[in-house]
């Protein structure tokens, strides 16, 4: 005589919310950076083109040095 035994298992999933709170930071830290970055650049090209590359560098240097 064979005994079948039957046996249930349950999986749980647990969400860490500080994991997943982190990461949704991280990302959103690094598209505002990203669009800070393009911002920047955006000025920088505007800067050159309006008032050439030499007046840039010589702002650049009156505004370190005073």
């Amino acid at each position: 005589m064979t005994e079948n035994t039957n046996t249930n298992t349950t999986t749980r999933t647990q969400v860490e919310a500080g994991y997943e709170t982190s990461k949704f930071a991280l990302g959103a830290g690094i598209a505002m950076a990203t669009l800070i970055g393009i911002w920047g650049a955006a000025c920088l090209v505007s800067a050159l083109v309006s008032v050439g590359p030499m007046n840039v560098v010589k702002g650049y240097f009156t505004a370190l040095i005073g």
